[in-house]
């Protein structure tokens, strides 16, 4: 489908590409049907005997014939290309043609296979109309401006709103309006019940709902160059470098410090009104600082439960709540982090006070084991905060690194606590925090229908630094961008785990494969190397194909198209992110559907020069230096190792040849990677949940908690807030439990019923003779191309100096708007961030080229 601008200027423009092939053919001259529109004005040469195309004089018949095929291949090119142009293809010819009305009716004559102007009665109906085209691309794109801009509004309204609900619930006026729209809900079918669930849970799944179309919408504009303000600049520039919080943004302290005064308020406004209204605790002869005290201390349970209201937000994967603001997944996961850690402090700090105040008060037996009919459930929360820290102390870097088993199988456990906060805060506070939980459950479920079925690997290469890449075969019909990840279980490995690996392929240069490097530094990456080692090892001729199950890809991109130069600083395994970039834009050289970086500086830190091997997938790239529009300049520095005469050349060829390959017997292959669903297919599954939920809401609670009827006083039937004051508060979270359940149950279905819909339209299986074929084209180009590595620069026993790097850059490519992108262990980005952050303020006040600074993460 034609996409442009609205209004006659996108017409104009695919006039204009057209155009061309109108003169060529006008001219007898065959067009060629390879040449890439993007390439500026193609040069259309004299129409003169013996050229291609033209025919010799004298054989008038010959003439006529070949003028007939050529004009049949021309209107096919017209007509494909007229329907199937991208907006990117049409905005950089400058060619100045004829103008608009002549150009129309020379395309039109030249369809209709006629030289006089056509009779409009005589014109077929499947001819193409080029007024009509221009009308609907016009209708088209405006109906998608405006789709966007509605749906953005909209987000930004219920954002606005839901966050309002958090702000005013504190108050007075709100705690005197909220009762008396929960009694007035009472009279009615939906109840207290659901008047909760559509203030505080619903529009959060509205808006999850609606940036799901927001994305589809916009999802043909992502990979556009477009240019960033120079506050967006700055404002994501690093601005607070600590070893205890990492690399943070000013945009990032701006929304911390914004959570941290709402916080403050809503615990002011709460134990001020305490304080004001302070009444003994009958159960608890307390004094009155004890008292205080006991108010302090229930009091920062809030506090914990606005933190687990946004816990879950940061790691949805198919629900787009972070990728609508633009936020991927490997950097998301650090806000979760952080709310957790403050999640369990407050949660702490609630508990211990509390029990402190039993046991001054030597009640302590008493209390700590209370199940009470209704109220808060003691003992609920005692083993929730159990839960939590058990949760939280295994997630702690030194665990999670060293025994990742152990933080996985533990992080497993927010079920049970999920489910104890329930019991122990009630159904009205849980509709608080139960957006995120609703969409991370949902989210999880379509995560694990859309890892099967299981596929097979290909393919692998073993490295001599321990690592190991495989290639996966995917449809062609899945794209993904540069830096996604996959999150990848191998059944022979372990039936339960799932590890994250960045892509190190471009589904624009490989339309059929993808692959991930994976390195030996942990009890399961250790595993796989002896798994493929073993195949290598093996004497068969036919080797076992390991099935791997694969999750994702996941975004959203680092849109790296807006800079006109790129500085990509990788450590060790850190490169991988960036093995997936070089590709995509390696792979406009052949077909450049964007303008891409002109110039990208790869500095890459490794502390063995056998290291380099993970360079092998862009091996072809390094060495092919005669495309000078993506210039791509290579430095390596060597820590750990010390040469006199380094000779870049040698080293490669040493370490390149060390590279082992091993194939897979491909009859055990019956699916590949598809990846999930499209996103209105998403926003279809989380609304029918929604509904599915209140609905059995509804149902479930006219069925178990009875309105009882009075006989002797009809004027004093119970309301639905009295009835549920009569019913044990267990029983009331339990129906929500099983409507949550229900909805979550109905929904796999329904999205499973989805999936094998689409699976049904799946290609055949890809052969790995491809894979093969890949592979030795790459080594062949190893040995074949070596002599274009002289301006590479490798230097051993030193690290680099970034602060001269930023002050050379801008010189060395001329770009004013640059992209730094760093991925490598934690030290190294802050030396990074902190060498970008004074070059930052220098390009602020001196008007030099901008930096834009981009942390990424090779581990969760």
């Amino acid at each position: 489908m034609l996409a442009s601008k609205p209004g006659i200027g996108g017409s104009r423009q695919v006039l204009e590409r057209v155009a061309p092939l109108v003169e060529a053919q006008e001219r007898s001259v065959d067009f060629p049907l390879d040449s890439a529109p993007h390439c500026g004005s193609p040069v259309v040469e004299d129409a003169t005997p013996g050229s291609p195309g033209v025919p010799e004089r004298g054989d008038g018949s010959r003439r006529r014939r070949t003028r007939i095929e050529s004009r049949d291949r021309m209107q096919k090119r017209i007509k494909n290309r007229l329907t199937h142009w991208p907006l990117s293809y049409l905005t950089h010819q400058r060619r100045p043609y004829p103008t608009l009305a002549r150009l129309e009716i020379r395309l039109q004559n030249l369809l209709l296979g006629s030289s006089r102007a056509p009779d409009q009665k005589s014109l077929p109906s499947t001819t193409l109309s080029f007024q009509s085209l221009k009308i609907n691309s016009s209708k088209m794109g405006v109906a998608q401006v405006w789709a966007v801009a509605l749906l953005r509004i909209l987000m930004m309204v219920i954002l606005a709103s839901w966050f309002s609900v958090w702000l005013l619930k504190p108050t007075d006026l709100w705690t005197r309006k909220w009762k008396q729209a929960e009694n007035h809900a009472g009279t009615t079918v939906f109840g207290y019940y659901g008047l909760n669930f559509a203030v505080y849970t619903f529009p959060v799944i509205a808006l999850a709902i609606m940036g799901l179309a927001y994305l589809n919408f916009k999802s043909s504009k992502m990979r556009q160059r477009k240019s960033r303000s120079a506050t967006i600049t700055a404002l994501s520039n690093p601005v607070l470098i600590t070893s205890l919080l990492g690399v943070v943004s000013t945009v990032e302290l701006l929304a911390m410090s914004l959570f941290f005064m709402f916080l403050a308020w809503t615990y002011y406004a709460r134990i001020s009104k305490d304080f004001k209204n302070l009444m003994p605790i009958k159960s608890l002869e307390l004094n009155t600082w004890q008292l205080k005290y006991s108010k302090v201390a229930t009091r920062s349970g809030l506090l914990a439960e606005a933190s687990l209201a946004l816990l879950l937000f940061p790691i949805l994967r198919v629900m787009p709540l972070p990728q609508v603001i633009g936020i991927p997944f490997e950097v998301s996961v650090k806000y979760h982090v952080w709310l957790g850690t403050l999640m369990i402090f407050f949660a702490t700090f609630h508990s211990a006070s509390l029990l402190f105040i039993w046991g001054v008060s030597h009640h302590i037996h008493d209390e700590i084991w209370k199940w009470q009919k209704s109220g808060r459930i003691y003992l609920a929360g005692e083993l929730g905060l159990l839960t939590g820290l058990v949760i939280w102390i295994t997630s702690l870097p030194i665990i999670r690194r060293k025994r990742f088993e152990v933080f996985y199988y533990t992080h497993h456990l927010y079920m049970l606590f999920l489910l104890f906060f329930l019991f122990h805060v009630g159904d009205r506070h849980f509709y608080m925090v139960f957006p995120g939980i609703f969409l991370f459950c949902l989210d999880k479920i379509l995560r694990i229908i859309q890892s099967r079925p299981e596929t097979s690997i290909l393919s692998a290469r073993v490295f001599p630094n321990k690592a190991v890449e495989l290639t996966i075969p995917k449809d062609s019909r899945l794209k993904y961008f540069p830096t996604s990840i996959i999150f990848v279980k191998i059944p022979r490995i372990s039936r339960l785990q799932w590890h994250a690996f960045s892509i190190t392929s471009s589904s624009a240069a490989d339309e059929e494969m993808m692959t991930i490097i994976a390195k030996c530094e942990g009890a399961w990456t250790n595993d796989l190397y002896q798994m493929i080692h073993m195949e290598l090892n093996s004497h068969s001729k036919q080797n076992q194909c390991p099935t791997i199950s694969v999750e994702g890809p996941y975004g959203p991109p680092i849109n790296f198209l807006r800079y006109d130069s790129l500085l990509l600083i990788a450590g060790g395994i850190g490169i991988t992110p960036f093995l997936g970039i070089i590709q995509d834009i390696g792979s406009s050289q052949s077909h450049n559907k964007f303008m891409f970086p002109e110039q990208v500086h790869l500095i890459y830190i490794i502390k063995k020069s056998q290291d380099i091997c993970l360079l092998s997938s862009i091996s072809h790239l390094l060495w092919n230096k005669t495309v000078a529009k993506h210039h791509l300049k290579l430095k390596v520095y060597v820590t750990q190792e010390h040469q006199s005469d380094p000779n870049l050349r040698g080293i490669f060829q040493e370490v390149f040849s060390q590279v082992q390959a091993v194939h897979f017997n491909p009859k055990t292959m019956s699916h590949k990677a598809h990846g999930l669903g499209t996103l209105l297919e998403t926003a279809v599954i989380a609304l029918f949940a929604s509904i599915m939920f209140f609905v059995f809401l509804l149902s479930l609670n006219h069925t178990f908690v009875p309105k009882e009827n009075k006989p002797l006083k009809p004027r004093l039937k119970m309301k639905g807030l009295e009835a549920k004051q009569k019913t044990p508060s267990t029983v009331i979270d339990l129906i929500l439990l099983a409507s949550f359940i229900l909805s979550i149950i109905g929904s796999t279905i329904f999205a499973i019923i989805l999936r094998w819909r689409r699976l049904k339209m799946e290609n055949p299986p890809i052969s790995p003779k491809k894979a093969t074929n890949r592979n030795l084209f790459e080594e062949d180009s190893i040995g074949t191309a070596l002599d274009s590595l002289e301006e590479d620069e490798i230097h051993f026993g030193s690290r680099p100096n970034f602060q001269d790097i930023f002050s050379k850059f801008p010189g060395e490519t001329g770009g004013s708007n640059v992209g730094v992108l760093v991925c490598g262990p934690e030290s190294m980005k802050e030396s990074v961030a902190t060498a970008c952050q004074g070059t930052c303020l220098v390009s602020c006040t001196k008007g030099r080229p901008k930096f834009n600074f981009h942390s990424l993460n090779f581990t969760l």
